[in-house]
């Protein structure tokens, strides 16, 4: 409960602007969330929980400051205005309804370092599960610096060099294996069935989250660069979002959340 309050918190600049609910509300309450939980269970703090927990801080921190830096660069003018007009046409019971859904969310899917702390064993699974977030965290970071060199050389061109090479959407990609990192660092944990039924929620609704994140900005894609011959041939040779995995889109995807 406390660390529900606690999300609830910061996630309310959300009402300030509504796209605050997911995205720099997100990135502040998981730091902060991880944070609460370090000081929670100070004295069974080892060095892989330690780690696990600094790279949940790690990454609310870099990712409020980037979306923070995004909103004040000329080429996301448009979709700032865009986002400016929706929050001021959202209704207060629709605000107040995600606010509790996305705060709770968050403490869903930052409970596995909670439950590997509740708990400490030691085990290979927290070490790989740490190199999980580690690389996922890495990936997404590398994602959003090369996305924003490129848009800076030619804003109207889509993006298909670096890590765009492998996959079209490796900063997605890069968040899913951070959040299957973090489920996967608490698996050495002999925790009780509700620990684990509120983990499991977390991990699957984010990792859902992520899918339909991929098909709708598959669909925006669509519609920017369809009628360049090199988007086609782009979409055609490099995977959405597994590499050398043979699928090239998720338009049809059914199974997905946001």
């Amino acid at each position: 409960m406390l660390a529900l309050a606690l999300s609830l918190l910061i996630s309310a600049l959300g009402f300030l602007r509504s796209d605050w609910f997911i995205s720099i509300g997100y990135g502040l309450s998981i730091s902060a969330l991880a944070v609460l939980y370090g000081f929670w269970w100070f004295d069974a703090l080892t060095w892989v929980s330690m780690l696990q927990l600094g790279l949940l801080v790690f990454y609310g921190l870099r990712l409020s400051s980037h979306l923070i830096l995004r909103e004040r660069s000329s080429s996301y003018g448009a979709e700032l205005e865009t986002s400016k007009q929706r929050s001021a046409g959202m209704h207060r019971p629709v605000k107040f309804a995600i606010w509790v859904t996305v705060s709770t969310l968050y403490v869903l899917m930052s409970w596995p370092a909670a439950v590997a702390l509740s708990t400490p064993t030691a085990g290979s699974a927290g070490v790989m599960g740490t190199l999980l977030m580690a690389l996922g965290v890495g990936l997404e970071m590398t994602a959003d610096l090369q996305k924003s060199a490129a848009k800076k050389r030619d804003p109207g061109r889509f993006v298909q060099t670096g890590v765009f090479s492998w996959v079209r959407y490796p900063n997605y990609l890069g968040e899913m294996l951070f959040w299957l990192g973090n489920f996967i660092a608490c698996l050495p944990v002999r925790a009780g069935w509700g620990s684990w039924l509120l983990a499991a929620i977390g991990l699957v609704c984010i990792e859902l989250i992520m899918l339909g994140s991929t098909r709708r900005l598959e669909l925006k894609q669509a519609q920017r660069y369809g009628s360049d011959p090199q988007f086609e041939q782009y979409i055609q040779t490099t995977p959405v979002l597994f590499p050398f995995v043979p699928l090239y889109s998720v338009k049809r995807l059914r199974v997905y959340l946001g």
